[in-house]
């Protein structure tokens, strides 16, 4: 009987691998093992740079929501001011029909008194005082009716001699001097114009024509009709400008899901490289592990290499997730009401820093220049200039920190919490330094009370700056469901 583990006549053994061979074997899988971690070492970059690209693709539709919010704020509010203006101007008609009749009977009456002292011919027989000669020197300067003149006054002569003479003031050009009209002369005339005007009033008529009215109330009633029909097309205008803008938020959210669709299967592809290289990376490590249990040590030369090739693959990053882009609800846009203003259209910021504030900055501002105890003749230590300078310079650039900000209409809120003991607190620690740095009277025990004061209010404005600062640090260390 053969026993199977002797060997059989002509059977192959093959030789062991030489030792340059297990060299070279050795340096293969070391050097391939390098490269593969060169390459890994590109995904920890990836993954930053995906996770970048994943907030700016939240980012981009975030802006996208808020320029579509804009537009919509935006036609809500021009649709609100076109309501209020036609609803105005609507409810003016009626005072416009009566400032229109009030116009177009003035301008009648206007047109009527002119054609009546026109047609009053000035005569020797009317006027006492002036014959047939002055007649005929007044119509030589233009004036022959009631409505060629207008008033008389006195000036010097027109050489420049003598005394003073009496002008006649034409309707439509100069004043004019006749001799032989003065006082005695010019007061009848004037009268006698007077009196004509008195007899044109009373023809001019009081009431507008029918026909002119009717004129007038068309004239109304068609801005009236016209009116009406922008007030009801306004609400389709603003419907359609909001499906104007619903499609360009449509098309910017389509266009920013394709690159999101193009730039995550890059990345699923890049990704799935990596892994690839991870997997084949580990195998060479076996591999290499498996070759250097068979055969040994390979050389002094090649052991720097094996400790570099066999460290542990470093743990991957974690998959980079996008941030829950805004989902936005559709919410009832209120009802706008034609007789009164829409109070919700422009709502005012609630909670905003008050200009009260002003009075604490403007008090520490100047503590910082003049310093505390230094007024009045008194000479503070150079201690106490410099300390009560520093706080009140700290105090005014903290109020103004945190005042500016809450001053803006993009960020209007109130003070925090504490703010306001804390500016009294040390309003009154610099007083009750100015009270000690005085030498003059004794307030040693006002300046005690103050300090205690001062003391106090510091403290309870710190805590609650400090009870509020941990509040939010807390509802920020809650998980959010």
């Amino acid at each position: 009987m053969i026993d199977s583990t002797t060997p059989q006549r002509g059977a192959f053994t093959p030789a062991p691998p030489s030792p340059a061979e297990i060299r070279t074997e050795r340096r293969r899988l070391i050097e391939a093992i390098l490269a593969l971690s060169r390459l890994l070492d590109k995904r920890r970059s990836f993954e930053v740079a995906d996770r970048r690209r994943l907030n700016r693709e939240a980012r981009d539709r975030d802006r996208a929501h808020a320029n579509h919010g804009k537009a919509l704020r935006r036609i809500h509010e021009k649709h609100v001011r076109q309501e209020r203006s036609l609803t105005r101007r609507l409810n003016g008609l009626d005072g416009r029909r009566d400032s229109q009749e009030r116009r177009a009977l003035a301008v009648l009456r206007r047109e009527s008194i002119v054609r009546t002292l026109n047609s009053t011919r000035l005569s020797a027989s009317e006027v006492s005082g002036i014959g047939s000669g002055l007649v005929r020197a007044l119509a030589a300067q233009g004036i022959g009716t009631a409505a060629d003149f207008t008033r008389v006054s006195w000036g010097k002569a027109p050489n420049g001699k003598g005394g003073e003479v009496l002008y006649i003031h034409r309707a439509h050009g100069r004043k004019v001097h006749i001799n032989g009209i003065g006082e005695h002369r010019g007061r009848p005339l004037m009268e006698w114009r007077r009196a004509a005007v008195a007899r044109a009033e009373a023809r001019a008529p009081r009431e507008l024509p029918p026909d002119e009215r009717h004129r007038i109330a068309e004239i109304i009633e068609a801005e009236r009709t016209r009116l009406a029909t922008e007030s009801a097309t306004a609400p389709h205008i603003a419907e359609a400008a909001r499906s104007e803008a619903a499609g360009l938020y449509a098309d910017a959210l389509e266009r920013l899901t394709a690159a999101e669709g193009d730039a995550a299967r890059l990345a699923a592809e890049r990704r799935a490289e990596f892994d690839a290289m991870t997997e084949r990376l580990l195998t060479l490590q076996t591999e290499l592990s498996l070759h250097m249990d068979r055969y040994g040590d390979a050389g002094r030369r090649v052991r720097r290499g094996q400790s570099r090739a066999l460290r542990p693959v470093r743990a991957l990053p974690a998959v980079p997730t996008p941030r829950r882009p805004y989902t936005p609800q559709p919410s009832p846009r209120p009802p706008v009401d034609l007789t009164k203003p829409d109070s919700t259209s422009a709502p005012a910021p609630s909670g905003r820093a008050g200009l009260g504030w002003l009075l604490p900055i403007l008090y520490f501002g100047f503590t910082t220049v003049v310093g505390v105890g230094e007024l009045g003749g008194n000479t503070a230590s150079v201690p106490l200039m410099i300390t009560s300078r520093i706080l009140a310079l700290a105090a005014t650039a903290e109020l103004l920190r945190l005042w500016i900000p809450r001053r803006s209409r993009r960020t209007p809120r109130a003070m925090p919490s504490g703010t306001g003991p804390q500016a009294f607190g040390v309003f009154f620690a610099l007083a009750a330094a100015g009270m000690f740095a005085d030498e003059k009277s004794d307030v040693f025990v006002g300046g005690c009370v103050t300090s205690v004061l001062a003391g106090a209010l510091l403290v309870a404005g710190t805590g609650r700056r400090l009870k509020r600062t941990q509040g939010r640090s807390d509802k920020a260390a809650v998980p959010s469901v």
